[in-house]
């Protein structure tokens, strides 16, 4: 698989813009020392302060500061006391907007995956934020990292443009208690690849 990485530019957009073109691209991350990745095919855009389901509306925190710095880092956090969630941070520095990544289509390091996720299906292995940081060995030591180096323990390839005809767009899910409008923003992206 190429090393070739995405770069800081492309970060460098509106969380909505980035999100769509999050899905076909590949996220890579090392587990044992081996890569093993997948095709995104799900993610969901949070737009700053304002954004009332975004980590930092009540502003900046401990646990969202990386969410403040420049585009194309990793926004790994804790939730429900047993998951992590991966995102990727998205636009300029003090402007705290991030992608989540919310599923992938499995590519290398197939026998890795399913030695972590068995006796659970292929099929569902990382069709879930929660599943893919599992299936990727994703935790807090990711948090940070620089997704632009083709070094860093997790980054984003190229891979493949998918065209609107096979894009879902559907507001965010798990964010019941969001106030409108910011419940039904339809700021979830889904390629028709999983």
């Amino acid at each position: 698989m190429s090393s070739k990485v995405l770069d800081r530019d492309f970060y460098l957009r509106s969380p909505q813009e980035v999100a769509r073109d999050l899905l076909g691209k590949i996220l890579v991350s090392q587990v044992h020392h081996r890569p093993v990745s997948g095709i995104i095919c799900e993610t969901e855009a949070y737009d700053g302060e304002v954004d009332q389901a975004c980590h930092a509306r009540t502003g900046k925190t401990r646990r969202n500061s990386v969410m403040y710095g420049m585009g194309g880092f990793a926004y790994v956090y804790f939730t429900y006391g047993m998951h992590w969630m991966f995102n990727c941070v998205v636009g300029e520095r003090n402007y705290p907007a991030a992608v989540l990544i919310r599923a992938i289509q499995p590519l290398e390091g197939l026998d890795i995956i399913y030695d972590i996720r068995s006796p659970i299906g292929e099929k569902h292995w990382c069709d879930g934020p929660a599943k893919l940081t599992k299936s990727l060995g994703i935790t807090a030591e990711h948090n940070g990292i620089d997704l632009c180096n083709p070094k860093s323990a997790v980054y984003l390839q190229p891979g493949s443009d998918i065209g609107e005809e096979k894009v879902i767009i559907t507001p965010r899910v798990g964010i019941d208690s969001t106030p409108e409008p910011w419940k039904s923003k339809p700021w979830r992206f889904l390629a028709d690849l999983c």
